[in-house]
């Protein structure tokens, strides 16, 4: 299943992975900005969210995680997960991205989540990627059939998702987890789970990259966000999760989370990312990747 947004600039386009990929990709996704305004750059902000494989052959994109200045975008990269905005900009082009899962992270790496946390490398100089090479081929430097892109990278994926991570069944109930409402409390998510805070604490670092307490956070303010970013004629006081306090407790998150105001952000254009919010609704059932659930079926 796919869909996708156009706008004048901005076509963007999510697949939704085979069913057997599920538990380890959230979806595949085609961004291509058009040239139809001359070489005028489209920028945005991302929210925070899981890891991402990103293949870029045009090198027409420039990103910033966290507030750093931009920087040009290698041919292939991949991102860890982040608990911070990143700027980006991007010229006419096109590029691919795949977002992993949690567990998808693990068959993929083999790598602990936290240590590519809020950042991200270049898949061709870094030897611990010397395997994803092959997948981030699939994409062509010159524009070819996108369904025949898409149909190598799931052939690809397919390969290197094969081997089963250690402590996956873990994973899988840490993810449902993360992603049930009515869990806000470190407490909480340890008893779900039946560990230890000190226990959790670790694998939480491990496998998602962060504190169970900042994940906790981030996924309350990202439901916030996703209302918003579907339908930006709400007040941000009607996006609130039930769990804020109040406004003043949303706000304080939201300076963490995007490295500026709510009122900053409404203020700017959001052509990519508003885009998104409804094409990864439609495909895939959620408006952002951390909401996405691994036991999701369409």
């Amino acid at each position: 299943m796919s869909a996708g947004q156009t706008s004048a600039a901005v076509s963007l386009r999510f697949f939704l992975p085979p069913e057997p990929l599920r538990p380890f990709i959230t979806t595949l996704y085609h961004l291509e900005i058009s040239g139809d305004g001359g070489d005028m750059p489209v920028e945005d902000w991302l929210h925070p969210e899981w890891a991402n494989l990103r293949i870029n052959p045009g090198l027409t994109n420039e990103a910033g995680i966290g507030g750093r200045s931009l920087h040009p975008m290698p041919r292939a990269s991949m991102t860890g997960p982040t608990s911070v905005a990143t700027r980006f900009r991007a010229r006419p082009g096109r590029s691919w991205g795949i977002g992993l899962m949690p567990r998808g992270w693990a068959r993929l790496t083999g790598a602990a989540a936290n240590t590519l946390a809020d950042r991200y490398c270049d898949i061709d100089a870094d030897i611990a990627f010397d395997h994803l090479r092959l997948l981030c081929s699939c994409v062509s430097d010159d524009r070819q059939d996108l369904h025949a892109e898409h149909d190598a990278m799931v052939h690809e994926l397919d390969r290197l998702l094969a081997i089963p991570a250690l402590r996956e069944d873990e994973i899988s109930k840490a993810e449902l987890a993360l992603t049930d409402t009515s869990l806000h409390k470190v407490s909480d998510l340890a008893q779900a789970l039946g560990m230890s805070a000190r226990t959790l604490e670790r694998f939480c670092g491990r496998v998602f990259g962060f504190s169970p307490q900042l994940l906790l956070r981030r996924q309350r303010f990202i439901r916030s966000l996703a209302k918003f970013m579907v339908d930006p004629s709400l007040k941000w006081i009607e996006t609130l999760d039930s769990h804020y306090h109040d406004q003043a407790h949303f706000v304080r998150d939201f300076k963490r989370f995007m490295t500026m105001s709510p009122s900053e952000y409404a203020a700017m254009p959001h052509p990519v990312l508003m885009a998104a919010a409804h094409a990864r609704t439609a495909a895939a059932g959620a408006a952002m990747q951390i909401l996405h659930r691994s036991d999701l079926r369409q």
